[in-house]
């Protein structure tokens, strides 16, 4: 788990500078570093929440589906339904954090 979190710290490590941005507590210093720095900025309003939940394929996986939200290509809608996640979880299991 050290190795893990250390190596992620490491230029180029994880392919992409942006895929560590979107985690719990990331930095937003390291945002607007990027090349894609505006757009981690808006992701960024996020900051001091919880992680929002993760999707991969298939859409559907042993009855869990994903959102149909997640699906429709809308970034804007995608953002809003991160951020009311991130809240709800943030205010569910961290209410300490959740000054909102």
């Amino acid at each position: 788990m050290v190795i893990d979190a250390v190596t992620r710290l490491l230029p180029g490590a994880l392919g992409n500078e942006a895929s560590s941005q979107n985690e719990s507590f990331s930095l937003l210093e390291r945002a607007e570093q990027s090349e894609a720095g505006a757009l981690h900025k808006a992701l960024s309003a996020n900051r001091g929440l919880l992680d929002y939940p993760h999707y991969t394929r298939p859409a559907d996986f042993r009855g869990w589906k994903v959102p149909e939200v997640l699906i429709g290509g809308n970034h804007a809608e995608v953002a809003k339904w991160r951020r009311a996640c991130a809240l709800e979880k943030t205010r569910r299991n961290r209410p300490d954090l959740s000054s909102l």
